[in-house]
């Protein structure tokens, strides 16, 4: 499955989550799969949890993680060090 693919798994329903991005339509937001990865959870482990969830929808998380943060900038902060 390609990228493309992958990210029509991601959508948004301003009705649940207050917009925030969800899987498949689903009351599951992008950003607490994300953070259950980040805790050090498995993709198995979620799909253990949520019967209904896909490998495919981790996958996209994932990928729309990639994607929002390619179109990161991060500005360096200058401060004066003699101060």
């Amino acid at each position: 499955m390609n990228e493309a693919d992958l990210l029509r798994r991601i959508t948004v329903n301003p009705k649940i989550f207050g917009g925030k991005p969800i899987i498949r339509g689903r009351r599951l937001a992008v950003e607490h799969v994300l953070g259950m990865l980040a805790a050090g959870d498995t993709a198995e482990d979620l799909l253990r949890a949520y019967p209904w969830l896909e490998r495919e929808d981790v996958l996209a998380c994932l990928a729309y993680a990639r994607r929002v943060v390619g179109h990161e900038r991060v500005e360096p902060i200058v401060t004066d060090e003699a101060a």
